[in-house]
């Protein structure tokens, strides 16, 4: 059951301001014809990321994880608008998410490769005495795993629990867009992730920037109205993803959800595949595709 269409054409105008806004447009989804992804229109992965709730939850973990890192942190925020203009760096952030996903294989190669240029310029010493590089393979393997983590663990707890089975094919069906970004060998399990998470904690630590960005995703008005009210409590529901020992090395073990409300949270995120969103870049794929609205390719 869908929900009634002027509840929809509201998301779908709050969607196109957030989204795309000054960045970009639809078009970014529908050209060229027929071009597909670097992710199968039909595959788990593509399902994943068509969630908003579970994208923003996920993607909130994600970073939990990448400021942890002190290389990744400074590499983050000492070279980012992040701390002062959050929401224009969020909305960058999904909009080259959603193109990665969705996008045309060439439009999202040539974004990527945009990114990683960047990356080579940016570099510097953490306030441990670290050198770090954007670049290094080390760190990108680290974001990449830490994004696939989040979005795909948000989606297994607060949407429909995935096997590990599930876990391989989501991971499997993204390695094309791990390479494109640099990663050689990027986790194609859930104990990959695991085993990877094992050998950083130790490496991982609290810190004044991590406390800041979590108050400004409870703080910053990501999401519209009545969503907003619910904002702190999604923050919460990305920190209850995180592995208890790593949330017991960044002190965030009081900072996950209760039972009512992780039972809040996963009916919010199952009610929300209720909305159907027209401009939303998975269902622009499927223009671009030639789907028709039962999902079949159009004669």
């Amino acid at each position: 059951m869908r929900l009634h269409r002027p509840v929809s054409n509201y998301l779908e105008r709050r969607l196109e301001t957030t989204l795309y806004g000054e960045l970009g447009s639809e078009d970014l989804f529908l050209a060229p014809p027929g071009e597909p992804a670097l992710v199968p229109a039909d595959g788990l992965t593509a399902e994943i990321y068509s969630l908003p709730l579970t994208v923003f939850i996920g993607g909130i973990a994600a970073v939990i994880l990448e400021l942890a890192e002190p290389r990744v942190r400074h590499g983050v925020w000492d070279h980012s608008i992040f701390p002062t203009d959050p929401l224009l760096r969020l909305r960058r952030t999904g909009l080259a998410a959603m193109i990665t996903f969705y996008g045309a294989r060439s439009v999202a190669k040539d974004m990527i490769a945009g990114i990683n240029q960047r990356h080579t310029q940016v570099a510097g010493i953490t306030s441990g005495g670290e050198a770090y590089r954007a670049d290094d393979p080390e760190l990108l393997k680290w974001v990449q795993a830490t994004a696939a983590f989040g979005f795909t663990k948000a989606y297994a707890r607060y949407v429909r629990p995935l096997g590990l089975e599930g876990w391989e094919q989501a991971m499997t069906e993204a390695v094309p867009v791990a390479k494109a970004y640099g990663v050689d060998e990027p986790p194609r399990s859930r104990p990959d992730i695991e085993r990877l998470f094992g050998r950083m904690v130790h490496r991982l630590e609290p810190s004044e920037t991590l406390s800041t960005f979590l108050n400004i995703m409870r703080k910053t008005p990501a999401l519209p109205p009545p969503g907003l009210l619910f904002q702190p409590l999604f923050v919460r529901a990305a920190v209850d993803l995180l592995p208890m020992p790593i949330r017991r090395r960044l002190d965030l073990i009081d900072s996950g959800l209760t039972n009512p409300q992780r039972v809040l949270v996963r009916a919010l995120a199952r009610g929300s595949q209720r909305v159907s969103l027209r401009n939303h870049p998975a269902n622009l794929q499927r223009q671009r595709l030639g789907f028709d609205a039962n999902n079949k390719k159009a004669r």
